[in-house]
C-alpha cells in the first residue's frame, strides 16, 4: 500500500551519512518546511519538500494523510530499557525520599532483588501482558522501537521466561522490541558470595539456551563496583560472541570501573550511562562505532550528577539518548521528558537531542541502516506532534501524547480522527 503524508509544518528526516552521527554531525540535520513523506509497502519511498516528493509518479496513487501543519519526524528509537517486571518499586521510592541509600533499601528487602522475586513468581503470560500494556504508552509518546532487557530473573528458567515474554509481547504490539540478555545484572540471593559460580551459569547454561531459541540480539553486563568487574564482563562477552550475540554494557555508572574502555576494545554497540566518565576518556569515543548511550532520566529520578554529554559531543563522540525505563530508578517511558532533561541539564541543543533519540538510538541497536531516519528504503516509522517547531518537544515537558504514531507505514496510535 502507498501512503502520502503531506502538510508537515516541519519535517525532520535525519537523513545523512550511513553511520552514527558524531560531534558536530549531531546538529547537522535541518527541518524541512512544508514537508512530505511517500511510503510504499511499509518503507519510505521519498521524503523532503512537498513539491519534490509530489513529483514522484507514485505519489498520485497514494492514500493521503494530512499532518495538519504539525511537526513530523522519525519515531524515537529507545535503546536502553528494562520494561519486563511484575510491579513498580514504590516502597523503594518512598524510602529514598526519606533519605535511605541503596544498601539500606536492599537490606530491607528492596532494590533489584525485590523485582527479581516478583519476576520469578510471575508467569510468562503475566509478564508479557504487562509489557504489552506498557508498549502502548511508548507508542503514544512517539517511540516506535524499544530495546528490552532481561536481568530480573537471575537464574536460567526465569531469564528465559523474561525473554520469551518479550517475544510473546512483540507478537501482540506494533512496538518493535529488540531483546537483550542481561543475566549478569546482579548476583541472586541464593548465590551471594559465589560470583564465579553464577558467571559460569550465565556463560555455560543461560547463554547457550538464549542463543538456541534466538531470544536476544544483545548481551549486556552491569559492570560496576559490587556487581561485575571488567574481566567478568570480558568473559561474558567472549561467551556471547561464540553464541553469535553482540555486546552492550552498563559502564561507569556508580564507580569508575574501566567498562567504557572494555566497550571500545570489544566494539560494543553501546556503552551506557557513563556518568563518571573522566575527561581523559571523552576523546576515546571519537571515531569509534561504539555509541555513548546516555540515560539522564535515571540521574534525574535519583538526584545524581549527570554524565558529561557536552564533553562527549565536543570531543567527537556519537551520543544516543534512551529512557532507561525500569521499575526502580527511572519509571519514565516518554522520550520527550528525556529530551527536556538532555537540553536543560546536559546542555544538548534540541537538534542534538533529537538526533540522539532517533538515528543514533538506531545505531546503538545495530539498526542504523534500516531505522531512525526518513530515507528511501528505511522503515516508515514516523511520529507526528502537535507542534510548529521541533524545539517545542524539549521545551514543553509533560505535554500531550503524540498526535499520531506510525510503524511500518501503519497508524498505531492516534489522538482523535485523522484526515485523508
Amino acid at each position: 500500500m502507498r501512503r502520502l503524508v503531506v502538510n508537515c509544518g516541519q519535517l525532520l528526516t535525519m537523513a545523512g551519512p550511513a553511520k552514527p552521527r558524531a560531534g558536530a554531525q549531531l546538529r547537522a540535520a535541518q527541518p524541512v518546511p512544508d514537508g512530505a513523506v511517500l511510503i510504499e509497502d511499509g518503507l519510505v519511498a521519498a521524503a523532503g519538500p512537498r513539491e519534490t516528493v509530489l513529483r514522484d509518479p507514485r505519489a498520485a496513487q497514494a492514500l493521503v494523510l494530512d499532518a495538519g501543519g504539525r511537526l513530523v519526524l522519525p519515531g524515537f528509537v529507545d535503546s536502553h530499557s528494562h520494561p519486563v517486571f511484575a510491579a513498580p518499586r514504590l516502597e523503594d521510592f518512598e524510602r529514598r525520599i526519606k533519605g535511605q541509600g541503596y544498601e539500606q533499601i536492599a537490606a530491607s528487602g528492596g532494590g533489584i532483588l525485590s523485582t527479581v522475586r516478583g519476576v520469578r513468581a510471575a508467569g510468562q503470560d503475566q509478564l508479557a501482558e504487562g509489557l504489552r500494556l506498557r508498549a502502548a504508552l511508548f507508542l503514544s509518546c512517539g517511540t516506535t522501537t524499544l530495546e528490552a532487557k532481561s536481568g530480573y530473573g537471575l537464574e536460567r528458567d526465569s531469564e528465559l521466561k523474561m525473554l520469551r515474554a518479550i517475544r510473546q509481547a512483540a507478537a501482540a504490539t506494533p512496538l518493535e522490541l529488540v531483546a537483550t540478555f542481561l543475566g549478569a545484572h546482579a548476583l541472586p540471593e541464593e548465590l551471594r558470595g559465589r560470583k564465579q559460580e553464577y558467571l559460569r551459569r550465565v556463560c555455560e547454561e543461560m547463554l547457550p539456551a538464549v542463543a538456541a531459541e534466538e531470544l536476544a540480539r544483545f548481551v549486556d553486563v552491569f559492570c560496576d563496583e559490587g556487581f561485575f568487574g571488567v574481566e567478568d564482563a570480558r568473559g561474558v562477552f567472549l561467551a556471547a560472541s561464540r553464541a553469535g550475540l553482540a555486546a552492550k554494557i552498563h559502564a561507569e555508572q556508580l564507580s569508575r570501573s574501566g567498562a567504557a574502555a572494555l566497550a571500545l576494545d570489544c566494539a560494543a554497540a553501546s556503552a551506557d550511562h557513563l556518568d563518571l566518565l573522566s575527561g581523559e576518556e571523552l576523546g576515546s569515543f571519537a571515531g569509534s562505532t561504539t555509541v555513548a548511550c546516555l540515560v539522564p532520566g535515571s540521574n534525574y529520578f535519583l538526584g545524581k550528577p549527570y554524565p558529561p554529554a557536552r564533553g562527549l559531543i565536543d570531543a567527537g563522540a556519537a551520543v544516543a539518548l534512551a529512557t532507561d525505563f525500569n521499575p526502580g530508578t527511572c519509571p519514565c517511558w516518554d522520550m520527550r521528558m528525556i529530551l527536556s532533561i538532555a537540553c536543560t541539564q546536559l546542555r544538548l541543543t534540541p537538534l542534538e537531542a533529537l538526533t540522539a533519540a532517533t538515528i543514533n538510538g538506531a545505531w546503538a541497536l545495530g539498526l542504523g541502516k534500516t531505522h531512525g531516519s526518513l530515507e528511501p528504503g528505511k522503515q516508515a516509522d514516523l511520529a507526528c506532534f502537535d507542534a510548529e517547531d521541533y524545539r517545542e518537544l524539549p521545551y514543553y515537558f509533560g505535554s500531550r501524547p503524540a498526535a499520531w504514531t506510525m510503524k511500518k507505514g501503519e497508524i498505531v496510535h492516534a489522538l482523535g480522527s485523522l484526515a485523508g
